[in-house]
């Protein structure tokens, strides 16, 4: 796993967070975390199949908005994190279930002080687009409860 020099202290408490979430339920694993760019991957098995053993695209989105979401925080300071406001998805390519994995990649398209924007490309082991993303998220303040 890579993660850039200056953001090992905030992705270690990310990583090291012991409450179970959906990506975890996915099986999504982190490979890197830069500013610019957020990458994992997920399993194509049953747990992020459709009915037809094929990707679900509900599971695409949620890996989308989970890299989004997660590439968003990596640029705001402490008091805030970020949330999705919106999200699309177009799902270009089907992928059955045993394929291995898909790659989501990440990279912010705008990084402001109030919404940030982020496109997420996901693809086959091979690097054929399955899904292109685009995420728009609000930066607010941290509410820790």
């Amino acid at each position: 796993m890579f993660i850039d020099d200056d953001l090992k202290e905030k992705v270690d408490l990310f990583l090291n967070n012991t409450e179970a979430n959906m990506g975890d339920m996915l099986g999504i694993s982190f490979e890197s975390f830069k500013r610019d760019e957020v990458t994992a991957t997920m399993p194509v098995d049953e747990r992020t199949v459709q009915p037809f053993g094929i990707l679900h695209g509900g599971a695409s989105v949620t890996l989308a908005e989970t890299l989004a979401s997660i590439g968003a925080w990596l640029n705001v300071d402490d008091s805030k994190t970020a949330v999705g406001v919106e999200i699309n998805a177009n799902h270009i390519r089907s992928v059955r279930k045993g394929s291995g994995h898909v790659l989501g990649i990440a990279t912010p398209v705008h990084r402001g002080k109030s919404i940030q924007v982020w496109e997420v490309r996901i693809e086959t082991e091979d690097g054929k687009l399955v899904c292109s993303s685009r995420c728009t998220l609000a930066v607010v303040e941290r509410r820790d409860t």
